[in-house]
């Protein structure tokens, strides 16, 4: 059977189906040394390649061997020591070299074997079972939204959509085109028929010519009444077509409570966790907006550098951050053009009267603009808005909730809020 690879999209990379192969072979090493790595680089670190090892053992495949005894008859080349039928004894255990544990000058070690992982493999593995949670995910390879729009005319179509003035139109010109030729030779007996009428009417050459031409008029006029005055092929239909409009545009609504509370070691938690989203969607969409709302008793939009470094004081009132957020939405992000993502983070601490009011907010403004919210509480006491937010846990599926106290935290807290379904993170 004739097989055909198709390898004009490798590039000069002539040997990239067997490195696929080696990386799925391979896929337990490799994702524990992604996770290694994950653990060890900063997060601002996390588009770029990785050495991995891999144990030379773990790279052996595996062979048939023969059993200890027997018989067997061997041809070596070049033998001027030993003649057929003599016995050879099998050399004793621990005779070979550079397998001992002991140093010597003489032998080969087996190292590790290496490689490199690309900046684009190393992602795909990090990623390897994440997927946009729960929700129908717009992007241009998969679901695109359809938009209708107008395609002119069409000859069916339902009654409602039918276009009175095109059809009248067109039935006009039918009735013109049909009887123009009608017509002309109607005016042309006609103008016969009197002319026979003023000459010699009695005649009975010009009676047989008037009785001739009246009948032919007669003939003419039945032809140009039976034209109908409105055909079913005289019918216009205004005809929508439904266009594929691929939305790719996304937009990170990054939430931060700035308040005394949050020292600069909850803030490099909250960082962690929303440059790893953002790498995260930067997989699915093409383009990307990141806002930055930093709040404690009033919220604000800042640029990147004043949402993680400044310094507030005072007290905390969080809703005002998600009603600030809404009203960005409205002005800037039509839920119909941007995929919508929010992301919380706060130690939990909030002015108690406030906490149901951003339940509230959340569940009537901002959830139902949102294709995903994720709250993240930096520090591990439960306080009233972490009460008020488990609330909407198993109400809103779009919604969810973690901690994360340390940073070696984050990444499972991250691939829990964004597993694929039935995966364990």
């Amino acid at each position: 059977m004739q097989q055909i690879i198709d390898r004009r999209l490798s590039g000069k990379n002539k040997s990239i189906g067997n490195r696929e192969r080696f990386l799925r072979r391979h896929k337990d090493q490799i994702r524990e040394a992604v996770r290694r790595a994950v653990d060890g680089r900063g997060i601002r670190d996390m588009e770029r390649g990785e050495d991995v090892h891999i144990p030379k053992k773990d790279l052996s495949e595996p062979v048939f061997g023969h059993g200890e005894g027997g018989t067997r008859e061997v041809v070596r080349p070049g033998n001027r020591d030993h003649v057929k039928g003599d016995r050879v004894p099998k050399p004793q255990g621990g005779q070979g070299q550079g397998q001992g544990s002991q140093a010597s000058d003489s032998g080969e070690g087996e190292d590790d074997f290496v490689f490199h992982l690309s900046k684009e493999e190393f992602m795909q593995v990090f990623f390897d079972d994440l997927a946009l949670p729960n929700m129908a995910r717009t992007t241009l390879a998969e679901t695109p939204e359809w938009k209708s729009h107008r395609a002119g005319f069409t000859n069916d179509g339902t009654p409602t959509n039918l276009h009175v003035v095109r059809s009248m139109r067109g039935a006009l010109g039918r009735r013109i085109a049909l009887g123009m030729g009608k017509r002309r030779e109607l005016h042309e007996l006609e103008e016969r028929l009197a002319l026979l009428l003023r000459e010699l009417p009695e005649h009975p050459e010009n009676k047989a010519l008037i009785e001739d031409t009246e009948a032919r008029i007669a003939l003419l006029k039945g032809r140009i009444e039976a034209i109908p005055f409105l055909d079913p092929i005289d019918l216009r239909f205004r005809s929508r077509v439904k266009v594929p409009v691929p939305t790719t545009r996304a937009v990170m609504f990054c939430l931060m409570d700035v308040s005394g509370s949050m020292d600069e070691a909850r803030k490099d938690l909250a960082k962690r966790f929303f440059i790893l989203l953002y790498l995260f969607l930067t997989r699915h969409y093409e383009k990307i907006e990141v806002v930055f709302i930093r709040h404690h008793t009033q919220a604000q939009e800042v640029d990147e550098q004043n949402f993680f470094h400044a310094t507030e004081t005072g007290g905390t009132v969080v809703s005002s951050a998600l009603v600030l957020m809404e009203q960005i939405i409205r002005e800037r992000y039509s839920p119909s053009e941007w995929n919508i993502y929010g992301a919380q983070a706060s130690d939990g601490d909030n002015w108690h009267h406030d906490s149901g009011r951003c339940r509230e907010l959340l569940t009537e403004k901002i959830l139902p603009l949102c294709r995903y919210f994720a709250y993240v509480q930096v520090a591990e006491a439960e306080q009233n808005l972490w009460e008020e937010y488990a609330k909407l846990t198993d109400e809103v599926p779009q919604f969810a909730m973690r901690k994360a106290v340390e940073v070696n935290q984050i990444y499972p807290v991250f691939r829990d809020l964004f597993k694929k379904e039935g995966a364990s993170a």
